[in-house]
């Protein structure tokens, strides 16, 4: 399954008309069924994909935000070692391994 710039962008109206189909083609085809693209004036603001498919992208999307809070925090300026934070609040990191 791709999404291709020949991936029709449905009115929002439309699609709604068209979930009970998708839901069908998600049943019968899985990963490989192709995902209804909506949005206001034909412009895509939206789509929808099967359950699978979205469980699988998950953990990559969660990585992505991870990634992004790293580059943020490390973009801040100074950071502080953990040791550093452990020894200000009284704990042996060597107690925790």
């Amino acid at each position: 399954m791709s999404i291709s710039p020949l991936t029709p962008v449905l009115p929002s109206g439309e699609a709604r008309t068209a979930l009970p189909e998708a839901l069908r083609r998600f049943r019968v085809e899985g990963l490989a069924a192709e995902p209804i693209v909506f949005g206001a004036h034909r412009k895509p603001e939206a789509v929808v994909i099967p359950f699978e498919l979205y469980a699988r992208l998950l953990p990559v999307i969660e990585d992505l935000e991870i990634a992004q809070l790293v580059r943020e925090r490390a973009a801040a300026g100074v950071s502080v070692p953990l040791a550093d934070v452990a020894a200000a609040v009284g704990l042996d990191p060597v107690d925790y391994v």
